[in-house]
């Protein structure tokens, strides 16, 4: 990591009230140096540990909910067992490959929602997820 890369990270965790650990800032580097990402914990744990870092997997399961708690990641629960988090946090829709496990973003301008219901009295609409699951097409590539 290079010294601009590690203020950066330094300064973005320190904005959201976390202190910038050894671990945190590992975690940060994998998540936020590059292009917006759908991770799981256990995905974060693989790369940490490949990059020589010892971080438990109860560290990055406890990091990962820092970070959504303080407004850096949006969790996206896809099945009871698998969580997935998302390091851009704007309200946005997904495509889920139900076989592959593979998450990704649905451009914003290729849907829209209309007529949903009133919230109850007290409360407003938070987010809007769509989650469209997919399953590869078997005609796919074959002629008739």
């Amino acid at each position: 990591m290079s010294d601009l890369n590690v203020d950066f990270l330094e300064n973005k965790l320190r904005e959201a009230g976390l202190r910038p650990t050894r671990q945190r800032l590992a975690l940060a580097h994998l998540l936020f140096s590059g292009d917006d990402r759908h991770v799981t914990a256990e995905q974060l744990h693989f790369e940490v540990s490949e990059l020589g870092e010892h971080v438990s997997l109860a560290t990055v399961y406890n990091t990962l909910h820092q970070f959504r708690n303080a407004g850096l990641l949006r969790e996206l629960a896809i099945e009871s067992s698998k969580t997935y988090f998302d390091t851009n946090t704007s309200n946005h829709n997904h495509y889920f490959l139900e076989a592959d496990g593979k998450l990704w973003d649905i451009p914003s301008d290729s849907i829209a929602i209309e007529g949903l219901p009133q919230p109850p009295e007290g409360m407003r609409i938070a987010h809007v997820d769509v989650m469209v699951r997919l399953v590869k097409d078997d005609k796919s590539g074959q002629s008739d």
